[in-house]
């Protein structure tokens, strides 16, 4: 079996609600369908953007489901399972591989932040990796985790056979530069910051996971595809409308 590589533009994917607060599955069904339409190459479930802190176990597995009846085989469903202890991450992981998950993206046990110290998260992502039944790509957010991920954590955490990439949100290049140090023929580095994504792929990103995507996904698609084809100045053209949308749209008006 071909080992399932993470690049290209993905969508994270939004959690609609019903008046009632229950889900709107007929209303997530559709979206993941137009996501796939527009040409995305994947969408990620229960992420920052699909309020992942505000779900239910229960949700996210049914979210998992529903997605993955819309994505086909070829392309990524990747589910957020990062949790506060690792043996709730860990059965997270193992829900979403039985729901259809490809892979899970795990963002770092955050709420007691100041004893996530290196060995502390270390320990945490080793466990997850070990127990997880798909691969795992790291989730590195400062401004929702109040930390970041160092690099050299990174790269030693990329020696593990099990994590397979990582999807970086804080758009700080100096240190996507040093995270793309750590990418190798096994694991993918991505962005998950539109305002910088031509950037990052400059640096060497295979793609990324981008809220931008979800409405813009012809610009975000044809930023990727002009680097793919060397084409920089078509890259750098698409890429300009995206940088107030990421700014506006996605920081600060935010899901809603």
């Amino acid at each position: 079996m071909a080992v399932r590589r993470f690049g290209g533009v993905m969508g994270p994917m939004v959690t609609p609600f019903r008046a009632d607060e229950s889900l709107d599955l007929e209303g997530f069904a559709f979206n993941v369908r137009a996501h796939m339409a527009a040409g995305l190459d994947g969408v990620l479930v229960a992420g920052s953007t699909g309020e992942a802190a505000l779900l239910s176990d229960d949700e996210r597995r049914t979210l998992t489901e529903v997605a993955r009846d819309a994505v086909p085989r070829e392309r990524t469903l990747l589910v957020g399972t990062g949790a506060e202890s690792t043996r709730h991450c860990v059965a997270r992981c193992r829900a979403a591989a039985s729901s259809g998950a490809d892979a899970v993206l795990v963002v770092a046990p955050h709420y007691y932040s100041s004893s996530m110290t290196p060995p502390a998260l270390r320990a945490h992502y080793l466990r997850v990796a070990d127990e997880s039944p798909v691969p795992v790509l790291l989730y590195n957010i400062p401004k929702y985790a109040h930390f970041r991920l160092e690099p050299e954590l990174i790269a030693e955490l990329s020696m593990h056979e099990n994590i397979r990439g990582m999807k970086d949100s804080a758009g700080e290049m100096a240190y996507f530069a040093r995270y793309i140090e750590s990418q190798s023929e096994k694991v993918d580095v991505m962005t998950g910051h539109g305002g910088t994504f031509a950037t990052a792929l400059s640096l060497g990103a295979r793609g990324g996971i981008l809220a931008v995507a979800l409405f813009a996904a012809v610009l975000a698609l044809e930023v990727f595809h002009a680097h793919r084809d060397q084409r920089p100045a078509d890259a750098e053209a698409a890429q300009e409308p995206l940088v107030p949308m990421a700014g506006e749209i996605v920081a600060r008006m935010g899901v809603p």
